[in-house]
């Protein structure tokens, strides 16, 4: 039998903690190697024992330190706007420690005013320490998975059109899966909505462009702040492997966190991207492995 252990250590040592990332790059790079090694606690032999986790933390994080005055300093290196999902634990996804990140979560992780609004606190007031924000999306997100079902069969928004508070997530949403669902009839040819894998493959492109889409967003509110330096990013939380996932301009199949296109233009060729990774062609039994954008090859639709 295994023993999975993830131990937050703190110590009176000063240089115990880890410093903030110095930029943007930095702090994209230790999420992705910090996603890496939570994901890699189960693979091992089945025989293993005693595994362990161990995330150095600052002593003054929490107010440990000595000093009856001593409150914490916000410093957080970056802002996850993710799920309200329980099964999406971000500190542990990312293993971070506290005060390492700000974390907004909502159903759906979509940008609506108040997470706008958080956002904009976080880089108007903790700009000295803050490199860059995240949309975090999750497989099988519950949100977008009846958005879809909804534009499938929308009979289903019925039950849901007095319900305002519920309808004003389903709506934003459902925008996402429609250009969704263009996207891949644009890619795929009508007959794509008659194979048995559509509505999953349908479900995996709303969400993984959800948090794009979310991403994008938020870079063009950035760019109206005086403070710079902060990039926008996303990705998807795989449930089933605990691995990071966002398909990429030029390499669909690419693991981990992407920073977002700076334009439209890269935007929409996002879009080809997402439909012609490996995980939504394969549910949709398509060819995968055709011309990557950026090629000189011809694109559907160009």
């Amino acid at each position: 039998m295994t023993s999975i252990d993830i131990i937050h250590r703190y110590s009176t040592d000063a240089t115990a903690g880890r410093p903030v990332p110095a930029d943007s790059s930095a702090a994209l790079l230790r999420l992705q190697q910090g996603n890496k090694s939570f994901a890699r606690l189960l693979d091992h032999d089945g025989n293993a024992q005693g595994v362990q986790q161990i995330i150095p933390v600052d002593l003054h994080d929490l107010g440990f330190a000595a000093g009856s005055d001593n409150v914490p300093k916000q410093r957080p290196f970056a802002a996850i706007l993710g799920c309200s999902d329980a099964r999406v634990p971000i500190e542990l996804v990312f293993n971070e420690g506290p005060n390492d990140l700000f974390v907004i979560r909502v159903a759906g992780n979509g940008l609506g005013g108040e997470v706008l609004g958080s956002l904009k606190y976080a880089v108007e007031n903790l700009g000295g320490s803050l490199k860059l924000i995240v949309a975090l999306g999750h497989s099988g997100c519950g949100a977008l998975t009846t958005a879809v079902d909804v534009f499938l069969n929308p009979v289903d928004y019925l039950p849901l059109a007095t319900k305002h508070s519920l309808r004003g997530i389903l709506d934003r949403t459902l925008l996402v899966v429609q250009t969704s669902a263009k996207k891949l009839l644009a890619t795929f040819g009508p007959d794509v909505v008659l194979k048995a894998g559509y509505r999953k493959a349908l479900i995996e492109t709303s969400i993984v462009t959800n948090a794009a889409l979310a991403a994008y967003s938020i870079q063009e509110e950035l760019k109206s702040s005086e403070i710079t330096g902060i990039r926008a990013a996303y990705g998807v939380y795989l449930l089933e492997t605990r691995e990071i996932w966002a398909p990429r301009v030029g390499d669909p199949d690419d693991g981990g966190l992407a920073v977002v296109p700076r334009d439209l233009a890269g935007f929409v060729d996002l879009g080809e991207a997402i439909v012609r990774s490996h995980r939504v062609a394969s549910l949709l039994d398509a060819n995968p492995s055709a011309p990557p954008i950026g090629t000189a090859s011809p694109r559907p639709g160009r």
